[in-house]
């Protein structure tokens, strides 16, 4: 019996990304829904172009909070959820219209994901691959998803795990890098600080350099080239930023 499924797709001001990514969706299904959250630009507008029904979600500046409703509302039986700047694969879409078939205990799957630093370079070191993803869900047995950045969702019954891999467009530029640490540090600071974390001088010291021997050094990421010792130093960065973050609401919080 063949298994109904529907592709969810999230997305805030992606009208860059949209059209690719919903070709890429059908080449699972032609049932792709789409969540937006409140976008100015013209994501709405392209995505009912190419016949993609679609929902809008309170604007959040993190997914978490619309992945709930987006599960809610797709009609499949299975959901694959898709972010605007990843890509479904042929070979991926194969491998889970058969495994769909033969697994029929398991009621989600973890799947392998490909993060490619501007649309080129294939990050395989540092951390950056599998980069295992629960992104395809048997509807019926969803429990919830958490509004919390990085949340796990809940799911009853048994996890499958699929070897072909999506694709992850991440980081288009080194302006977006930037732009992204700001909007999600700052999210990660503010869990940090509302959980008791006071961070000290060496704290800063711990942070980086353990980001960047991990990145760098025990997952190899200067395997990947000149890229790959960009993103370590990054991440190492990013990590430190959030704990100045967390600082500097302690300093505030003091001042008063």
């Amino acid at each position: 019996m063949k298994k109904n499924i529907t592709v969810v797709i999230h997305t805030y001001n992606e009208e860059k990304n949209i059209e690719e990514c919903t070709k890429s969706a059908k080449l699972l299904t032609d049932d792709i829904i789409l969540i937006d959250t409140e976008s100015s630009d013209k994501t709405v507008s392209i995505a009912k172009s190419l016949g993609v029904k679609t929902f809008v979600f309170k604007r959040s500046f993190y997914v978490e909070p619309s992945r709930k409703f987006g599960i809610e509302k797709a009609g499949g039986e299975w959901v694959f959820i898709l972010d605007a700047d990843e890509r479904m694969t042929k070979e991926l879409a194969k491998e889970i219209k058969f495994e769909l078939q033969e697994n029929i205990n398991v009621t989600y799957f973890k799947i392998p994901r490909k993060n490619i630093f501007a649309g080129k370079k294939w990050l395989r070191y540092g951390g950056w691959y599998p980069d295992m993803q629960m992104r395809l869900i048997k509807k019926s047995a969803f429990i919830d998803w958490p509004a919390i950045i990085h949340a796990t969702p809940k799911i009853e019954g048994e996890m499958g795990y699929l070897s072909e891999p999506f694709l992850h467009l991440f980081h288009p530029n080194l302006d977006n890098m930037v732009t992204k640490t700001a909007m999600y540090e700052e999210i990660e600071s503010e869990l940090l600080y509302k959980a008791g974390i006071i961070p000290r001088t060496r704290t800063f010291f711990r942070k980086f350099l353990g980001e960047l021997d991990r990145r760098m050094i025990l997952k190899m990421g200067f395997l990947d080239g000149t890229i790959g010792v960009i993103e370590a130093i990054y991440q190492a960065f990013s990590k430190t930023i959030t704990y100045l973050f967390v600082y500097e609401k302690h300093k505030k919080s003091s001042s008063h």
